[in-house]
């Protein structure tokens, strides 16, 4: 009996660690998918270009970065509450105008949960020194 309660505990603890690596996105592989986004978008500085710097975009309020026109959606939805999490840019990334509707960014959005894990963990290096 206690064999068979030390298996399920080893076993509960094995595939909890395995979810959570499965959350974790790479770093490296995200820098492959900001491909997509560097045309725009900036991680590395803190410079605005076609869409604003996206240094320290994690725990920011949407439209909120200085020097930036942003859509009146996206200012609107930043004073209404929306800050950039894990949980909201995953949905911003995948459908952007569904998550922000009359927001100005074009693309489509990213359909890989996997490539969305990839490019957070990217953005996380870029984060400010508070």
């Amino acid at each position: 009996m206690n064999y068979h309660i030390l298996l399920i505990g080893v076993s509960v603890a094995i595939f909890s660690a395995c979810g959570v690596n499965a959350q974790e996105g790479d770093a490296n592989a995200g820098a492959t998918v900001f491909n997509k986004c560097k045309i725009c978008h900036s991680a590395d500085t803190d410079q605005n270009k076609v869409g604003p710097s996206l240094n320290g975009v994690i725990g920011r309020a949407a439209g909120s970065h200085p020097g930036f026109s942003y859509s009146k959606a996206m200012t609107d939805a930043g004073k209404a509450g929306l800050k950039w999490d894990e949980a909201s840019l995953r949905d911003y990334l995948h459908n952007p105008k569904a998550k922000v509707k009359g927001t100005k960014m074009a693309f489509a959005g990213l359909k890989d949960d996997a490539d969305i894990a990839n490019l957070l963990a990217y953005l996380e290096q870029f984060q400010k020194k508070q």
